[in-house]
């Protein structure tokens, strides 16, 4: 299938302005986040094109300067499965597209080529996204972000199929126990990227934004409020940590796991 990875940045985030143009050090020196971000991307097998999309120069240049492609995109894009639809939209042609969020660099090219197979071999999936089973130091580090007030880590459930039922920035499901750092949990983490088929991309941005979108501020809902089908697939860590970057406190932590990655 002909694959095109979109990497939506805008700088003008509501709980981190600026946050592609944040540096994270690792054990390669200093890099942007949306640096970080398409050099994760560019490393997927089996890819044919990968963009940067934003409306905003500053990124724009910035990425450009260190070799990536840019689209420009409006202003208008909501979030960034709207700004990935404005990609396909102007790149007609291919049978996949990918978004992987520019607040994702610790993602491993296998989430991306898991999530790509997943949905070759699931006709009706509308969509795909990964999700990672989490350990007990894993949820207890949701429990303190949520007992905080931080948005940390997106949860998902899924029945038969893999078929997503919820998606949430709670912890869900509820297990009314606590569990050992490094015991698996039936908790898992949403992974920030998607693949989406061109049909059900192209519909997204004229339907409404629904209550449980509103509520969680979780794109992918939208999706399930109008009856699509996504698939949630089920990624390893294979050792390597995994952490989004959401809160002006989240550098620290992924330039902790970026010093222990090896590729």
């Amino acid at each position: 299938m002909k694959t095109l990875i979109s990497i939506p940045a805008r700088y003008a985030s509501t709980r981190y302005p600026g946050k592609p143009l944040v540096t994270l050090t690792g054990p390669d020196g200093a890099k942007t986040l949306i640096r970080r971000s398409w050099e994760a991307a560019i490393a997927v097998d089996g890819i044919d094109r990968v963009v940067v999309a934003t409306d905003d120069t500053r990124i724009a240049d910035h990425a450009a300067g260190f070799g990536a492609e840019v689209v420009m995109t409006s202003s208008d894009a909501r979030n960034g499965t709207e700004r990935c639809a404005e990609v396909a939209a102007k790149l007609p042609g291919y049978d996949v597209i990918v978004n992987l969020q520019g607040d994702a660099p610790l993602t491993p090219a296998w989430f991306v080529e898991d999530l790509i197979r997943g949905l070759a071999q699931d006709p009706g999936a509308d969509i795909a996204t990964p999700v990672l089973r989490s350990d007990g130091r894993a949820v207890a580090g949701f429990l303190a972000d949520r007992r905080a007030g931080r948005v940390g880590g997106t949860t998902a459930v899924f029945g038969a199929g893999g078929r997503a039922l919820y998606f949430s920035k709670e912890v869900i499901p509820y297990t009314g126990r606590d569990y050992d750092p490094d015991e698996p949990t039936p908790v898992f983490h949403h992974v920030g990227v998607y693949a989406y088929r061109p049909a059900a991309l192209a519909a997204y941005p004229a339907w409404p934004v629904g209550p449980l979108e509103m509520l969680e501020g979780l794109e992918q809902l939208r999706f399930l409020e109008n009856g699509r089908s996504v698939l949630c697939v089920e990624v390893e860590a294979r050792g390597r940590q995994f952490w989004e970057l959401n809160n002006p406190s989240d550098v620290a932590i992924i330039e902790a796991m970026l010093a222990t990655t090896t590729a």
